[in-house]
């Protein structure tokens, strides 16, 4: 988990969303350990606190159990959960931009395709 982190988002949440990345991506699948609070906290020269806050949403967003004694864990069914969530954020938040930029563009679904790298021409 190679992060740079931005000053424009709190560090907790960077490393939520990379957590979440890594378990779209298929890196972390369910019944995974996450990497324990002290050895990110070390790695990455954070808080722990700061990692604590991040882990702690994940398991209150139920992507993440804590397994007293023994670590956090990734949830069965985390992947599909996130999966299905950010496809609706993504119509209903990042589509609608999308369309309008196109449109502005003149562009056409067509051109669009052709100029995806293995998309069917």
């Amino acid at each position: 988990m190679s992060i740079g982190w931005n000053d424009n988002t709190p560090i907790y949440r960077q490393l939520k969303d990379r957590v979440i990345g890594m378990m779209l991506d298929g890196a972390l699948k369910a019944g995974d350990a996450l990497p324990s609070v002290r050895h990110v906290a070390a790695e990455y020269q954070l808080n722990p606190i700061t990692v604590s806050k991040a882990y702690q949403e994940l398991v209150d967003d139920n992507l993440v159990e804590k397994r007293r004694g023994i670590g956090m864990y990734v949830t069965e069914g985390a992947s599909e959960k996130l999966l299905a969530s950010e496809r609706e954020r993504f119509v209903r938040e990042e589509w609608p931009a999308m369309v309008e930029r196109i449109r502005r563009l003149g562009l056409d679904i067509e051109q669009l395709l052709r100029a995806v790298p293995g998309a069917p021409a």
